[in-house]
C-alpha cells in the first residue's frame, strides 16, 4: 500500500513530539487506528502503550505486534494476528508464462464466473470456510450470517480496502452455486487480495489453488508488476501462499484497546 501523507492522523506526546501516525477508519463499529507506526525514536514501549490507553481507548489498533502483546497483557482483546504478502510479478513467472495460470483449468462439474453477483450469494460458502477452529473464524457477532452479508456488501462495494479489480472471480458448480472466490481490490495502485475461500465440503482441495493461480495470472497479464494480500497466524494458506511465490513483508497485530 502506497499511502499519501495527508492520509495520516498523527498522535502527539506531552511534548508535542509526533509519536505515532496510522490511518483512520472504521472496523467492528469502531473508530481504527490502522497501520499504527511509531515515529519518535526516543518512545519507549511504556510511552506507546501510556498514549493509545490514554487517546485511543475504546479504539481497534492495528500495528506492532510487540504493543499490540503489551495492550493484550493490559486488557485488550485480540482480533487478528496477521501477516502482509507480497508477490513480484516482473520476477520469476511460473512455468509456461502468467497465461498457463490465467487459463489453469477447473474440475468437471465447476467452472469460473466474474464477481459480480450479490452479497448473499457469496455467504453460505464464506461461513463454510471459515469455520469453527479456523484461525479466521469469529467467535462472536462476526459470524453471523446478516454482519457478514454487509461487511462483504461493503468489500464488495470498494468501501473496505478499496475498489474491486476485474480479476476478482467466484467458482460455481453446476447448481450454479457459488462455492468458492478471490475478491481482489486496488488498495492505493497495488492488487490486493481481500477475500480468498472455498467451501471445504466439495472435498477438493485443490481448487482454491486453482483459482488463485487464475486471479494472479490475470493481474500479471493485466500488466500490474505486484499483488499482496494478509494471512492470520496460524492459517495454513500460508503454505500455498509461499509456493506460488508470495513473500512476507510485515506483520501486525490487530487489538480492541481497553
Amino acid at each position: 500500500m502506497a499511502e499519501k501523507e495527508a492520509d495520516w492522523q498523527y498522535g502527539y506526546g506531552a511534548d508535542g513530539v509526533a509519536l505515532v501516525r496510522y490511518l483512520r477508519g472504521e472496523r467492528e463499529g469502531r473508530p481504527w487506528a490502522d497501520l499504527l507506526e511509531v515515529v519518535d525514536p526516543r518512545a519507549d514501549l511504556a510511552a506507546q502503550v501510556a498514549y493509545v490507553r490514554a487517546e485511543l481507548a475504546g479504539w481497534v489498533l492495528s500495528g506492532p505486534v510487540g504493543l499490540g502483546l503489551e495492550l493484550v497483557r493490559q486488557g485488550a482483546t485480540v482480533l487478528r494476528h496477521a501477516h502482509s504478502m507480497r508477490r513480484e510479478l516482473t520476477e520469476g513467472p511460473p512455468a509456461g508464462g502468467w497465461e498457463a495460470w490465467a487459463r489453469t483449468p477447473l474440475r468437471t462439474g465447476f467452472r469460473a464466473v466474474p464477481c459480480d453477483r450479490g452479497a448473499a450469494a457469496l455467504v453460505p460458502a464464506t461461513l463454510a470456510a471459515f469455520h469453527p477452529g479456523h484461525p479466521d473464524h469469529r467467535q462472536e457477532e462476526g459470524a453471523s450470517e446478516p454482519l457478514l452479508v454487509q461487511r462483504l456488501s461493503e468489500l464488495l462495494a470498494g468501501d473496505i480496502v478499496g475498489p474491486p479489480l476485474p480479476s476478482s472471480a467466484l467458482v460455481v458448480n453446476d447448481a450454479d452455486r457459488v462455492v468458492a472466490g478471490a475478491v481482489l481490490t486496488d488498495w492505493d495502485g497495488l492488487p490486493w487480495i481481500a477475500s480468498v475461500f472455498r467451501d471445504p465440503a466439495l472435498g477438493y482441495p485443490g481448487l482454491g489453488r486453482d483459482l488463485l493461480r487464475r486471479v494472479v495470472g490475470d493481474v500479471a497479464l493485466a500488466g500490474r508488476t505486484a499483488i499482496g494480500l494478509a494471512v492470520t497466524e496460524g492459517n495454513p494458506a500460508r503454505l500455498l501462499y509461499e509456493e506460488m511465490g508470495f513473500t512476507a513483508t510485515g506483520t501486525s497485530l490487530t487489538v480492541v484497546v481497553p
